[in-house]
This record gives C-alpha cells, sequence and structure tokens, in this order.
C-alpha cells in the first residue's frame, strides 16, 4: 500500500495500519505529535481508530525542545 507522508511516497506491507502504528512504526508515538490526516487535525485519541487506506496523505509535525 502506498501512501504520502510528509510530502514523501513510502510503501507499507499489506494490511490494515492504524495512524497509531504508524506512529510505532517510525518510532514517533512517545513524542508530542500533530497529525494532519488528508487535510483534518487528527485528535490523539482518535490515532488508534482510523485505519489507513491506498493513496492517503499524512502530515506528521513532532516537536523537538531545545534552547
Amino acid at each position: 500500500m502506498s501512501i504520502q507522508v510528509n510530502g514523501k511516497v513510502i510503501e507499507l506491507e499489506d494490511g490494515a495500519f492504524s495512524i497509531d502504528e504508524l506512529l510505532e512504526k517510525f518510532q514517533l508515538q512517545k513524542k508530542i505529535s500533530v497529525v494532519e490526516h488528508n487535510k483534518t487535525i487528527v485528535k490523539k485519541e482518535d490515532y488508534s481508530r482510523i485505519q489507513l487506506t491506498e493513496g492517503d496523505q499524512l502530515e506528521i509535525v513532532h516537536f523537538v525542545g531545545g534552547g
């Protein structure tokens, strides 16, 4: 399955993936993140509910501390 993440096309193995599982795959689940799914910002509590499908577009922004 092909989806677009932050403007880049990525291939995922066949099967169901939720936003939560994708964040885990990229090791971002413990970081403070904002996810936009097909141009709609997703609430964190909905990450496990939304299943990704062919052609979906995601924008993932995570925050990095520093000073």
